[in-house]
């Protein structure tokens, strides 16, 4: 993918990872419920000289028209109830260009540390590899990321995904997805 490319972030929060995608020389769009996190996040790109576009609302709602080249989310999916992650992942496909890629880390119920206020909903282990088993995985991987979210060190199971649509190689930008999920 070239410079320009558009990318989606679900549940960006601050905007670090939009800032990094923007950074790379994409035109980002970052969604999150929380008003005051994407203030934070118009700060930082601001500081680092970058344009995003925020919209504060649901994911599940995605009030988004076009195509996007990377549907990404870190952190964030499993905050949506099971019984809507279907809708979310058809309406994702239908936002995404032929050769687009998806990337996202979810919580899974493997191991699971609740901390205070947060309303999860894990994903099963695989259930997020289900909703892309007609596309083709780049990377699946399962394993534990380090947090200190609420002041205590801790870790969360995860599941990790990248995955394209169609037969387009985008190695770009899968390239910078794959620096970014690995960090």
């Amino acid at each position: 993918m070239t410079r320009g490319g558009r990318v989606l972030d679900l549940g960006c929060g601050e905007g670090r990872d939009s800032v990094y995608f923007a950074s790379c020389g994409f035109d980002v769009m970052g969604l999150d419920v929380s008003a005051a996190g994407l203030a934070k996040a118009q700060r930082l790109a601001e500081e680092q000289g970058v344009t995003i576009r925020w919209l504060s609302c649901s994911m599940q709602d995605v009030p988004v028209t076009g195509r996007f080249d990377l549907i990404y989310s870190c952190g964030s999916i499993h905050h949506v109830p099971r019984e809507d992650r279907s809708r979310l992942f058809r309406r994702l496909r239908t936002l995404t260009r032929p050769g687009g890629i998806h990337a996202h880390i979810v919580f899974t119920d493997v191991s699971v540390y609740a901390e205070k206020g947060e309303e999860i909903d894990y994903f099963a282990p695989g259930e997020l590899g289900r909703f892309y088993s007609d596309w083709l995985a780049l990377r699946y991987e399962d394993g534990r990321i380090s947090c200190c979210q609420d002041g205590i060190p801790h870790s969360h199971s995860i599941e990790r995904i990248v995955t394209r649509r169609g037969d387009r190689a985008r190695m770009d930008l899968s390239s910078c997805v794959s620096a970014k999920a690995a960090g």
